[in-house]
C-alpha cells in the first residue's frame, strides 16, 4: 500500500499519517482598527486552537488551550481581545469567553446571559456587543450588551435566526431570519439597537417563494446605510446593495456562473467577490465606481477564504487536490507558513459528469497514480448537504488514494455551487434523491471500467453518514461495506433530540414533523431499511453530538445487533467529530482496517465469509474531542 517514510526523525510515519499530523493554519482574520493584529486556527500542538498574531512585531500566542480544541473566534474590532466560544465536549452549548490579545485572563464575555447555542455574534468599536443566542426552550434570543450594563433583549422568535452584521458606527444590526418557516431560505430585517425595526427584505413572500438572502455586511464606513446582501433571484447566489434607509436595491454586474459571495474592501470602494462554481474556487475584484470585474489571478484549484487588505491586497487560503493548503497574498509569497513538517502531496482529482435522474451529476475522481481499474473504490459523500467537495486537499481520500483505492466525490442534488434549482431539489424526498445521483455515478464507475464491483465502499460523515447507512438499506445489492461517521440514523428519534435550529431544517425539507407526515420521515429514515442491510457496517459517533444525537444511533444499533449483522461500533466522547488530530488519524485507521478485513482478497475472509454475528463494540473513554472537524 503505502511505503514507510523515510525522512529524519519520522521513521515509518507513511504519507496519509503525516497529511494530519503536518501542521496547518486557517486565513487570518484582522482587527478592522487595529489590522496588525490578527487570529487564525491551528493544529501545531496536535489539536486544533486559536492563535492570535501581531504582524508589526512578529509574535504569535496560543490563545485557548482545551483538550477538545477550539476553533470558534472573533477579534475586537479595536484588536484589544480575542472573543472566542467556551462549550463541554463537543456540546455546541456553552457561552462567549474574552482574553485580552495580549494574553491574560479568560473572563466571560457576557456575563449575564446564560448559556446556549451561539446564533451570531458582533461586536461594534466601542464594544457594545450584538449576540445572538438559541435554546431549545426559547428558540432564537437576541440581546444588546454595552460594556458596563445588562444584557437588554431585543428580538426572540421560536424559528431559528441570527445576527448578521452591525453598522461601522454602531447603530444598526441586521438579522436573518426564518420567521415564515422556511428554514433553508431566510428573510432580512435591520433593526435599531433598542429593537425597533428600520427595514424588511423578505424575497420568500412570507415563506411562499424558495429565495433566500444572506447579510454579507454594512460598508466600514460611518453613517452608511448600504448592507452587501446575497441574494438568488436569478436562479443562484449573487450579490447587491440594498440602502436600508431608502429602500433601494443596487443590482451589481457580476455575471458569473455558479455561486457568488462579496465582502467590501476596507475603505468601501470595491468589492471582493468570491466565485464558486463546478467544484472550484476563484477570486474577483469588482468596481463600485466603474462597475467593473476584474478576475484576481490565483492558481487552479480552490480558493475557500478570503480577505481584502487596508493596503488593498487580498490575502487567501489556497488548495488543491494534489497540494496542500497555503495562505497566500496578491502581493507576493506565502503570508503564514506553519513551521515543522510539510504535508506531503497527493493527486489530482478528475472531474467527471453524469447523466442522473435530475441532471448532469459532477462528481470528483482520484485513484493512485500509474493504476487502471477495476479498483476498490469509496464513495466519500460529503456533509451538509447544503455543500459540496472541491479540487481542494483533503487529507481523508488521500489516505484511501495511499492505500491502494480510488476515490469518488458526488456532488448531488442538494450540493451548492451549481444553482438554487440543485441546491433546493431535496424536499419531501430526503436522503433518496441524493442516493439517486449517487447510483447513477456508481453506475458509471463500475461500467468505466474504474471501480470493482465488488469492492465498493459506500462512505461519509455527517449528512454524508446519514446516506452511507440509507444507501445500504435502501441499495443493499450496491455495496460491499458501509462507513458511518456520526450519522442520522432514526430520523423520528434524531428530530426530537436535535438542535432547534435543526428541527426547523428538518420541518422544511421533509413538509413538518414526524406526527405531521409519518410518512415521510419513515420513507427517508435509514432505521426503516436496517432489517435489509447486507454490507458489513462500521459507525463512529460523539457521545456529546447536539447535531446527530446518539440515542438516534443507539437505536439503529440495536436492530443491527438483534438481527446479529456485521457491524462496528465506535463511541468516542466528543460532540460532532474532532479538533484533536491524534483521534482522527485513529478514526481514519480503524475505518481504513474495516474496509480492508471485508474487501479480503479470494481465499481469505471477507463479507460473505464473516461469522453471522459479528458485532465489534470498541470501548469508550477515549480523550474527548471538540465538536466540527
Amino acid at each position: 500500500m503505502n511505503a514507510a517514510d523515510t525522512t529524519p526523525g519520522m521513521p515509518g510515519m507513511p504519507d496519509w499519517e503525516k497529511r494530519f499530523r503536518a501542521p496547518r493554519v486557517s486565513l487570518p482574520d484582522w482587527a478592522e482598527h487595529a489590522p496588525d493584529r490578527s487570529l487564525f486556527v491551528s493544529n501545531a500542538t496536535g489539536t486544533y486552537e486559536l492563535y492570535a498574531w501581531d504582524r508589526a512585531t512578529g509574535s504569535q500566542r496560543q490563545v485557548t488551550d482545551r483538550p477538545n480544541g477550539t476553533t470558534e473566534g472573533v477579534l475586537a474590532p479595536d484588536g484589544e481581545a480575542v472573543w472566542w466560544f467556551s462549550d463541554t465536549d463537543g456540546d455546541e452549548f456553552g457561552i462567549w469567553m474574552r482574553q485580552p490579545f495580549t494574553g491574560g485572563e479568560d473572563l466571560p464575555a457576557l456575563p449575564g446571559l446564560a448559556a446556549s447555542y451561539p446564533a451570531g455574534l458582533a461586536i461594534g468599536r466601542d464594544g457594545t456587543a450584538v449576540i445572538g443566542r438559541s435554546t431549545d426552550e426559547d428558540g432564537t434570543t437576541i440581546h444588546v450588551v454595552r460594556p458596563g450594563e445588562s444584557p437588554v433583549e431585543v428580538y426572540r422568535h421560536r424559528e431559528s435566526a441570527g445576527v448578521g452584521d452591525l453598522s461601522h458606527d454602531g447603530t444598526l444590526f441586521a438579522v436573518e431570519h426564518t420567521e415564515h418557516g422556511d428554514a433553508m431560505h431566510s428573510a432580512l430585517r435591520v433593526l435599531r439597537l433598542d429593537g425597533s425595526v428600520l427595514a424588511e427584505l423578505d424575497d420568500t413572500q412570507g415563506g411562499t417563494q424558495a429565495l433566500g438572502l444572506e447579510v454579507l455586511g454594512f460598508p466600514p464606513v460611518d453613517g452608511d446605510t448600504r448592507l452587501l446582501v446575497g441574494h438568488q433571484r436569478r436562479g443562484r447566489w449573487e450579490p447587491m446593495i440594498w440602502d436600508v434607509a431608502s429602500g433601494e436595491q443596487t443590482a451589481l454586474a457580476v455575471d458569473l456562473p455558479g455561486d457568488v459571495s462579496a465582502e467590501w474592501y476596507p475603505d468601501g470602494s470595491a468589492l471582493l467577490v468570491v466565485h464558486s462554481f463546478e467544484a472550484r474556487g476563484e477570486l474577483w475584484h469588482y468596481d463600485l465606481g466603474a462597475g467593473e470585474l476584474t478576475r484576481i489571478e490565483t492558481p487552479a484549484g480552490s480558493v475557500s477564504d478570503a480577505t481584502a487588505r487596508p493596503d488593498h491586497s487580498v490575502e487567501y487560503l489556497w488548495s488543491s487536490a494534489a497540494e496542500p493548503p497555503q495562505v497566500r497574498s496578491t502581493h507576493g509569497g506565502v503570508v503564514l507558513d506553519p513551521p515543522g513538517m510539510r504535508a506531503p502531496a497527493s493527486v489530482p482529482v478528475e472531474d467527471v459528469w453524469v447523466e442522473g435522474p435530475g441532471g448532469r451529476v459532477h462528481a470528483l475522481v482520484q485513484r493512485p497514480a500509474g493504476t487502471s481499474g477495476p479498483l476498490p473504490t469509496v464513495f466519500e459523500i460529503h456533509g451538509g448537504p447544503a455543500w459540496h467537495d472541491s479540487d481542494s486537499f483533503t487529507a481523508g481520500p488521500a489516505a484511501w488514494v495511499d492505500h491502494g483505492y480510488a476515490v469518488v466525490r458526488v456532488n448531488y442534488r442538494g450540493s451548492t455551487g451549481y444553482g438554487r434549482e440543485w441546491t433546493d431539489a431535496l424536499k419531501h424526498r430526503v436522503g433518496l434523491i441524493e442516493l439517486e445521483d449517487i447510483a447513477a455515478v456508481r453506475e458509471w464507475a463500475v461500467g468505466s471500467g474504474l471501480a470493482d464491483p465488488a469492492k465498493l465502499v459506500l462512505a461519509g460523515g455527517s449528512w454524508g453518514g446519514y446516506l452511507t447507512l440509507l444507501g445500504l438499506g435502501t441499495q443493499p445489492d450496491a455495496w460491499a461495506v458501509g462507513l458511518a461517521a456520526v450519522p442520522v440514523a432514526d430520523y423520528v428519534t434524531a428530530y426530537h433530540d436535535e438542535m432547534e435550529a435543526l428541527k426547523a431544517l428538518d420541518r422544511t425539507l421533509l413538509g413538518g414533523t414526524p406526527e405531521e407526515v409519518p410518512e415521510r420521515f419513515a420513507a427517508s429514515s435509514p432505521l426503516t431499511y436496517v432489517d435489509a442491510v447486507e454490507a458489513p457496517v462500521y459507525i463512529s459517533a460523539g457521545v456529546n453530538d447536539p447535531r446527530c444525537p446518539i440515542r438516534q444511533i443507539e437505536n439503529f444499533v440495536d436492530r443491527l445487533v438483534a438481527r446479529g449483522a456485521v457491524h462496528e461500533v465506535y463511541r468516542y466522547d466528543a460532540g460532532h467529530g474532532s479538533l484533536v488530530v491524534e483521534e482522527r488519524i485513529k478514526q481514519v485507521r480503524m475505518e481504513i482496517a474495516f474496509a480492508e478485513r471485508y474487501l479480503a482478497a479470494p481465499g481469505t475472509p471477507g463479507p460473505a465469509d464473516a461469522p453471522p454475528s459479528a458485532a465489534v463494540d470498541v470501548a469508550d473513554g477515549v480523550a474527548p474531542e471538540r465538536a466540527g472537524a
